[in-house]
């Protein structure tokens, strides 16, 4: 199953290149495509920024950010 969280990690090339990029560890990363854990609110942020938006709050922690603001839908 090919999920936000393997694509994330196929866009840093990793898990392990995917772990320094977040600042977290590879284990969190493995816990994240396995489905075990989600992710925190903070590293979902990092990681929209740092993809600048090819992967979004609302796809990696949608149980804190469930639905984008209005502002921020495209239209």
């Amino acid at each position: 199953m090919n999920t936000a969280f393997q694509s994330l990690v196929d866009h840093f090339g990793g898990q392990l290149q995917t772990a320094e990029a977040l600042n977290v560890n590879q284990g969190a990363v493995s816990n994240w495509v396995r489905g075990k854990h989600g992710m925190s609110p903070a590293v979902a942020l990092r990681a929209e920024k740092l993809t600048e938006g090819a992967f979004t709050r609302y796809q990696l922690c949608p149980s804190v950010f469930e639905t984008p603001p209005q502002d921020e839908v495209a239209s």
